[in-house]
C-alpha cells in the first residue's frame, strides 16, 4: 500500500494511506474506514485544531478585506454586516474540510492514535 503526501491527502480530503478513498462519510464526519484500501480511521481525532487554524485564517482574510473596504469606499455599518457575515460562514465552510483532512493526514503520517501500529 503506497502512501501519498499528507498535504495532498489532506487538501483533497482523501485517505492518507492510499490517496484514493474518501476521508469523510458526511460534511465533517470522518469515515470509519477507507472504502478503497480499508485503512481504519476510528482513532483519527483532530479535535479543535482545524477550527482553531481556520478561525485565524478566515479572521485575517475578513479583517483585512473589511479594512480595505472601509478605507476605500467607507460604507455604512450594515453594508459591512451584509458583506462579511456571509463571507465568514462561506470561507469557514470552504476551509474546514481540508484543514481537518490535513490534520488527520498528519496524524496518520506521524502514527498518532490508532495509526501507531502501522509499518514504516
Amino acid at each position: 500500500m503506497s502512501r501519498t503526501s499528507p498535504w495532498r491527502a489532506g487538501f483533497t480530503c482523501r485517505c492518507p494511506a492510499c490517496g484514493k478513498g474518501r476521508l469523510y462519510a458526511g460534511f465533517l464526519k470522518i469515515a470509519d474506514a477507507c472504502p478503497a484500501c480499508g485503512q481504519s480511521f476510528k482513532g483519527a481525532d483532530p479535535g479543535d485544531g482545524p477550527a482553531f487554524f481556520v478561525m485565524f485564517l478566515v479572521g485575517a482574510i475578513v479583517v483585512g478585506l473589511a479594512i480595505l473596504v472601509e478605507l476605500t469606499i467607507q460604507p455604512s455599518y450594515w453594508v459591512h454586516l451584509v458583506l462579511w457575515a456571509p463571507t465568514v460562514f462561506a470561507l469557514s465552510a470552504l476551509f474546514l474540510r481540508p484543514a481537518k483532512g490535513l490534520l488527520v493526514a498528519f496524524q496518520f503520517k506521524n502514527r498518532a492514535h490508532d495509526f501507531s501500529d502501522l509499518p514504516h
